[in-house]
């Protein structure tokens, strides 16, 4: 487990603050994550990987010259928010376009697609690469819903060599994309991975028995066996990847063999003696494979095996010469071809203003007073959130939402002092939440506040046919961007129940307040007949049997969330505050 740390909240951000001071003469420390130390001479495709923490090497230790030009990174096993990946873009770009290559979870492609569309808003070129490699957690036609895993590394490294050579935007996503379509990976659980600061592991395995088909989030596999002896998970693990070789592969190959965390290397060197003549057996020539570290999961004992099929265009990019504070192949400093320069830009926000009346801001108190009793609840539930995560999930969803919650209190607060209305204070509570929260559902809600205070705006208290809309508008956000409908078995499924009875009653007269805790009871009712459900969405899907009998926790802290507010937002007499007009404005650092 792990042992060394201080506050567990701040282990990720610890940890990455180590790692730059480590490495400062390669990588330094910006809003977000990290990016390399010395800028190009010349404009060139910034690569930028991203994903949770607890995967070292990956991403900040790919960082470097013919790899990664800098990285993403969010809280242990939950994705970056928006607004990091916007700040180490900015940092990183030199003027030739950037591109995030990442695995394929729905909070990453959430938070990484709103990113792209700021960055291109500002006339930055921007891509994405979605990794796609874990066959265990798709079929063959639903290939595009599979998630990333170790094959997360080649596919970097092919987009890292073919930018550092001065590839085109245009170009380097390509072949970024045709490495993913060339690359499957399946991998093996014996343990589950413990977060800092938590007494137990995500997941446990009688002995001798392994999880097939694990996640590199904690998750545990998809089906328990029997551990095999070394020749036997060898010859199940290849036998199971050349059954999916691609259409047209041809018989030069790149190979991994990763270990998760706990892993020892003399036990990957064991599977070794079985795998590799087992590939070449069957016709292939391993093109400088790799054993070792390279993509983990905290301190998960666990293997994962990754082929990608090379052809003319892919294997001088995967034989490239790299160096980064993790991985070194080759001669980098051929690798330079200009001079470079170091850059100082953080790609930090820049200040804001405040303008509101009277009306508004005095319901911003309302607001704040409900966020502050959401973060009661939500810091009383954390525990027993992780536990439902933990069921079919990286079991995240607790300390996920605390640290969203504290992060927006703390800047509604903060704005509220320096004259916000009611709108301007919700939109940067959700801002802050979705950037400290990352993943899903932290980039969900916090696009939902935002909306929710879009749609009330800063010139008055809202009337209740007001506030009912500002529900929706909430609502209606977070269903867009989630894609998700009620069935699925996530937060929708509680939201919408919610965004309907409130409408409803308001609209027969009801009082707010009134109609505000009769939603919460129909939300709550909704989340706990989850249980019953199948997950379609998110993480979660590929253990759906398993998540059986547990309410979804996500429809869960949505129930509880709305329930504390209630009493703030929708008390009839909250809402009679002046109309007087009376602007604050005040510079927000």
């Amino acid at each position: 487990m792990t042992r060394i740390f201080n506050d567990p909240a701040d282990f990720a951000d610890e940890a990455l603050a180590g790692f730059c001071d480590l490495h400062a003469g390669l990588v330094r420390q910006v809003p977000g994550g990290a990016v390399r130390r010395h800028r190009p001479g010349q404009p060139k495709v910034a690569v930028l990987a991203g994903g949770g923490s607890g995967h070292y090497p990956a991403f900040a230790g790919l960082i470097g010259a013919g790899l990664a030009d800098g990285a993403v990174v969010g809280n242990i096993f939950t994705s970056p928010s928006a607004q990091q990946a916007y700040s180490v873009a900015k940092a990183a770009d030199s003027g030739a376009g950037v591109v995030f290559t990442y695995g394929n979870y729905a909070g990453d492609v959430l938070n990484f697609g709103m990113a792209s569309e700021r960055l291109a808003a500002e006339g930055i070129a921007v891509e994405n690469v979605l990794v796609t490699d874990d066959i265990a957690s798709a079929t063959p036609s639903e290939a595009d819903k599979r998630r990333g895993i170790a094959g997360d590394f080649t596919v970097f490294k092919v987009m890292g060599a073919a930018a550092e050579r001065g590839d085109n935007l245009a170009d380097v996503v390509r072949l970024g994309r045709k490495a993913n379509s060339m690359t499957r990976t399946i991998g093996s659980a014996f343990h589950g991975c413990t977060f800092p600061g938590a007494e137990a592991p995500l997941f446990t395995l009688k002995d001798r028995q392994m999880g097939l088909g694990l996640g590199i989030h904690g998750e545990p596999g998809l089906l328990d066996t029997e551990l095999p002896p070394a020749k036997e998970l060898g010859q199940e693990l290849v036998a199971r990847l050349l059954a999916e070789t691609p259409a047209g592969a041809g018989n030069r190959i790149a190979v991994i063999l990763n270990g998760l965390g706990s892993t020892k290397h003399e036990e990957l060197f064991v599977l070794w003696l079985t795998v590799a003549p087992l590939l070449r057996a069957a016709g292939y020539t391993l093109v400088m494979p790799e054993v070792g570290e390279l993509v983990t999961s905290l301190d998960m004992s666990g293997v994962s095996l990754t082929i990608t099929w090379l052809d003319e265009e892919l294997e001088p990019l995967w034989t490239a010469p790299a160096e980064t504070p993790a991985y070194r192949r080759g001669n980098a400093a051929l690798l330079s071809g200009g001079q470079l320069t170091e850059e100082a830009f953080d790609g930090g926000p820049a200040a804001v203003e405040f303008a509101a009346t009277l009306a508004s801001h005095n319901y911003a108190a309302n607001c704040a007073a409900a966020l502050e009793a959401a973060r009661k609840a939500l810091h009383d539930a954390e525990s027993h959130l992780g536990d439902m995560d933990a069921v079919a999930g990286d079991g995240d969803h607790g300390r996920g939402m605390v640290r969203g919650i504290d992060a927006a209190t703390s800047v509604a607060a903060r704005t509220l002092a320096d004259g916000a209305g009611a709108g301007d204070m919700l939109a940067a509570a959700g801002d802050a939440w979705a950037d400290k929260a990352g993943g899903t559902s932290g980039v969900l809600w916090g696009a939902g506040l935002r909306a929710f205070g879009e749609s009330l705006g800063n010139d008055q208290a809202p009337e209740p046919a007001e506030l009912a809309a500002a529900v929706t508008a909430f609502a209606a956000r977070i269903s867009g961007l989630g894609k998700a409908e009620v069935g699925d078995k996530t937060m929708v499924d509680a939201l919408l129940p919610f965004d309907e009875t409130f409408s409803k009653r308001i609209a027969e007269g009801v009082l707010p307040d009134i109609a505000w805790a009769e939603a919460a009871a129909a939300a709550t009712s909704a989340a706990r007949a989850t249980a019953s459900l199948r997950p379609l969405k998110g993480r979660a899907r590929p253990l759906a049997e398993k998540s059986l009998g547990t309410a979804d926790p996500g429809a869960t802290s949505l129930a509880m969330i709305f329930t504390a507010m209630g009493p703030h937002l929708a008390h009839a007499s909250d809402r009679a505050a002046p109309a007087a007009t009376a602007a604050t404005t005040r510079a927000i650092a």
